[in-house]
């Protein structure tokens, strides 16, 4: 019984579902440092166009991108709901605006299908997969993916 109840646990995943324009957006929760309002962002020169600047963090620099920009979708001007997704991908913690926060949902593995090409809106590179929930579909991104080129594009300290 203790096995089949592991092996139940490892085909949900808990993602925290996010807005970018209509769109919804999860990633993996485990990635997640934490969630914080918008706030002043300093501004760098030299980044990349999709690097915002970076925050301090209770003592922390973190740069902050702009995920729409990353992903290639229209700007926004931020609103009352925008909020910063720090994440970790080893080795580096980065901040990233979204346009709002919706939830944390489970779902099932088997409700996961690889994307298509043809009809995702976002780089087919930087997703994970998609998900079908009962109202829709989820775009399951990529961390690793997404932030990997942006790692390049931003100086070092």
């Amino acid at each position: 019984m203790r096995c089949e109840r592991q092996e139940d646990e490892k085909k949900v995943l808990q993602l925290v579902v996010f807005q970018l324009g209509e769109e919804i957006y999860g990633i993996d929760i485990a990635e997640i440092v934490e969630i914080i309002p918008m706030q002043a962002i300093t501004h760098v020169p030299g980044t990349a166009a999709f690097v915002e600047g970076v925050i301090n963090l209770r003592g922390r620099i973190i740069p902050i991108i702009n995920l729409r920009k990353r992903l290639g979708l229209s700007s926004q001007d931020n609103g009352k709901a925008t909020r910063i997704i720090v994440v970790e991908v080893r080795p580096d913690t980065i901040g990233m605006i979204v346009d709002a926060v919706k939830e944390v949902l489970h779902l099932d593995t088997s409700n996961i299908e690889p994307p298509s090409p043809v009809v995702a809106s976002v780089d087919t590179e930087y997703i994970r997969g998609v998900g079908k929930l009962t109202d829709g579909l989820l775009v399951l991104l990529d961390l690793e993916r997404v932030l990997a080129r942006e790692k390049k594009d931003m100086p070092r300290k």
